[in-house]
């Protein structure tokens, strides 16, 4: 089983970036899809973005395409969520996760037993 710390959340400018980072302990992370959820305040936790286990084509919600980048190095045990041109809906803790439940949509948090304890970040307008 992996455990996951997620890092570099903040506070931040609208239109600014942040790098999200997730480390993985133990020696099954290149084993799990991996993904990025979000809650904002108030609000039901979301898909932002999914990576199968060897890093090709991520998926992205709507809302972040475009401006987000996720990546992963399976020799590091590490997950990243590149956020760039912020903007104040953005505002959410983010959580990294590894997927372990395969029957239910990747974009579903269902799908996902393994979680981190979640990094803020904060987009002032």
């Amino acid at each position: 089983q992996v455990q996951l710390v997620e890092s570099g959340g903040g506070l931040v400018q609208a239109g600014g970036s942040l790098r999200l980072s997730c480390a993985a302990s133990g020696r099954t992370f290149s084993s799990y899809p991996m993904a990025w959820f979000r809650q904002p305040p108030g609000k039901e936790r979301e898909f932002v973005s999914f990576v199968g286990r060897n890093g090709d084509n991520p998926l992205y919600a709507d809302s972040v395409k475009g401006r987000f980048t996720m990546s992963r190095d399976n020799v590091k045990n590490t997950l990243h969520l590149q956020m760039n041109s912020l903007k104040p809906e953005d505002t959410a803790v983010y959580y990294c996760a590894a997927r372990t439940v395969s029957t239910v949509a990747y974009y579903t948090a269902k799908a996902y037993e393994l979680w981190g304890q979640g990094t803020q970040v904060t987009v002032s307008s």
